[in-house]
């Protein structure tokens, strides 16, 4: 159950269409694997959408199921109660933001807006303090979760920044996300995202370096993946990657060039608080030589191509 859940989804009698038509008019910058499946849902859910990308063709799938799109991040936020973001990493995160007709364009008193990229602190806390600089209302939100529980509506929603914006914006992240978490002040968020995609990353190669070195000296890789399953290191990573891993499919819910992000920026937060990171660090340098080898537009798993060569 949600820490926080939305009026909408407590007991008593169901809203009625009155109340239905309070919902706030969201916008959605980035219509990447994440964002538009949250930005789709929320166009299910009977919210009215307004949605921008980049490369404009990225917002047919939501613009099919009843979206609207705008030509500018600076449309959306004039046009919307509430603006959600999520773009690849702080580069294009800061685009968004501060590009010509970005965000920051369109932020007057009381705008607000929710970025859910998976960004380093530094880049959230620049944001953050730019958006209020202007009057604006900000929270981070990045989410722990990839392509299938994004569609399902089953991410994990770490928030931090302004409380009340939090609570605002819940029903919202129930749409979205099976939990919310409010860890604080800006930045936390971005710590956490990183602190959970680093553990992910190197339990990641442990299984690859476990498959390989059992199939190399004689054990069949379904009979290790069977005994994981059954013992206190089952994981559902394990079990949803490993089959998919001993049969080369690599099709991508998180790709491997996001992951190696992650475990840089985590990486360098261990170097920032004077915490020695050697699994974090030779678990970089294998994501590292998979990106070398073409597999960054791969899933993350596809790691397990060249730990075992």
């Amino acid at each position: 159950s949600s820490l926080s859940q939305s009026c909408f989804l407590g007991p008593g009698p169901r809203p009625t269409a009155g109340a239905m038509a309070t919902k706030p008019s969201v916008g959605y910058l980035g219509m990447g694997i994440m964002g538009s499946a949250m930005a789709g849902r929320l166009v299910d859910a009977g919210y009215s959408v307004t949605v921008w990308n980049r490369s404009a063709e990225k917002c047919n799938d939501v613009k099919a199921k009843g979206g609207k799109v705008a030509a500018t991040p600076k449309e959306v936020i004039e046009s919307s109660d509430i603006t959600f973001a999520c773009t690849s990493d702080p580069t294009s995160a800061r685009a968004v933001v501060f590009g010509e007709a970005g965000v920051l364009a369109g932020i007057t008193k009381g705008k607000r807006f929710i970025d859910m990229s998976t960004v380093d602190e530094e880049c959230v806390k620049e944001i953050a303090l730019a958006v209020t600089a202007k009057g604006g209302r900000f929270l981070e939100a990045p989410v722990s979760g990839s392509k299938g529980p994004a569609l399902q509506g089953q991410l994990v929603i770490l928030s931090a920044g302004e409380e009340a914006l939090q609570k605002e914006a819940q029903p919202c992240f129930d749409v979205m996300g099976k939990r919310t978490f409010f860890l604080g002040e800006v930045g936390n968020g971005a710590r956490m995202k990183l602190v959970i995609n680093m553990v992910m990353g190197i339990n990641m190669v442990a299984l690859c370096e476990g498959l390989a070195v059992g199939q190399k000296s004689g054990l069949a890789g379904n009979d290790i993946l069977e005994v994981i399953k059954e013992g206190a290191i089952a994981s559902p990573m394990y079990g949803l990657k490993g089959p998919k891993m001993l049969a080369s499919d690599y099709m991508v819910n998180f790709p491997l060039k996001h992951e190696q992000k992650d475990m840089r920026l985590a990486v360098d937060l261990g170097d920032k608080v004077g915490q020695p990171m050697p699994l974090a660090a030779a678990a970089n340098e294998a994501f590292k030589a998979a990106k070398a080898a073409g597999k960054e537009d791969d899933d993350f798993s596809a790691v397990y191509e060249t730990v075992k060569k």
